[in-house]
């Protein structure tokens, strides 16, 4: 068969209850998308009698790819993207709470100025807790990246290829996946989509992957705003630390003419010799940076940017 239109991307961990019916209503959903798609399942070291049959269907192919153990969804989800071959892409949790007949009114929204189409699920079905705690990130991610995405969490998404590649994910950045997206320049469009109660199973999700998240967030905000200038963050940081130093400076100085008052007996003088030392080692720490880029862009011959099409050149 020739490159799908679409490639679906499912992860899953111990699902063998939600499995059957989510395959029966993805193939149906499907065949009234396009004549060409793939469905790529990932197992993530499966404990249970989680399997999918990879018999073909009309105009369907199944593909799974096991895992030795279980490594994260992050790693099932970039071993998808690696796996697939459609022009546009689609991401799909095992738990059935997103009915795959919601791809169908997504498909349809992708034209030729819409590069992504997100999920949002309007009426959750999760615990007060999860909801209170993902209302919260949603919040701050907008804030932070200046962002309007309502739902950033929801997994059902379709995504042009070409904003894939070369597209690393490492952490908990199957998370943030609609932001790097967005990140990347994305034109892109919102849709209401169901959202169901759980019916087999038990949610993958814990709390202290909340930690995780604010991690990743805090690491891609710095790599979006400086992977290509650390130079600033770290000068900015030294110069501070220096400026600070010149008002603690004059405290000393202060304090040993007009009140007699020795350098060893002033802690300020500690202070200030400290921040001293933390602001020429910030600058230093940021010149470093900044060749240790120059060198990785230079020995890969790699652009600090990245080109979405080029006509009549």
């Amino acid at each position: 068969m020739a490159n799908p239109k679409l490639s679906v991307i499912i992860p899953f961990k111990n699902e063998a209850e939600s499995l059957p019916r989510l395959h029966a209503e993805l193939c149906e959903t499907l065949s009234k998308i396009s004549d060409q798609t793939e469905v790529i399942y990932i197992d993530d070291g499966s404990t249970d009698n989680s399997s999918i049959s990879t018999s073909s269907h009309p105009n369907i192919t199944v593909k799974l790819i096991r895992f030795w153990r279980n490594t994260g969804q992050t790693a099932a989800t970039s071993a998808g993207i690696d796996n697939s071959h459609g022009d546009l892409v689609a991401f799909l949790d095992a738990d059935g709470q997103n009915p795959p007949s919601d791809l169908l009114p997504m498909f349809n929204l992708i034209d030729a100025n819409t590069d992504a189409v997100f999920g949002w699920r309007k009426n959750r079905h999760d615990d007060l807790i999860r909801v209170v705690v993902s209302k919260i990130a949603n919040w701050l991610i907008r804030i932070i990246f200046h962002v309007t995405i309502k739902d950033l969490g929801c997994s059902i998404r379709i995504v042009r290829r070409d904003l894939l590649a070369n597209m690393r994910l490492y952490g908990e950045n199957h998370r943030l996946l609609s932001l790097l997206i967005v990140l990347r320049g994305a034109k892109y469009k919102e849709i209401a989509v169901n959202h169901r109660p759980r019916a087999h199973g038990k949610s993958k999700y814990g709390y202290s992957r909340s930690v995780k998240t604010i991690i990743d967030i805090i690491t891609t905000k710095f790599l979006d705003s400086y992977s290509t200038k650390p130079a600033y963050i770290f000068g900015t940081g030294g110069l501070v630390s220096l400026a600070l130093s010149v008002p603690a400076f004059a405290q000393v100085v202060y304090r040993k003419i007009w009140l007699g008052i020795y350098v060893h007996n002033n802690p300020m003088f500690i202070i200030a010799m400290f921040l001293v030392f933390i602001g020429v080692s910030f600058i230093l720490l940021g010149l470093m940076s900044e060749l240790m880029v120059r060198v990785y862009f230079e020995s890969r011959q790699k652009p600090i940017y990245e080109i979405k099409e080029v006509k009549n050149l």
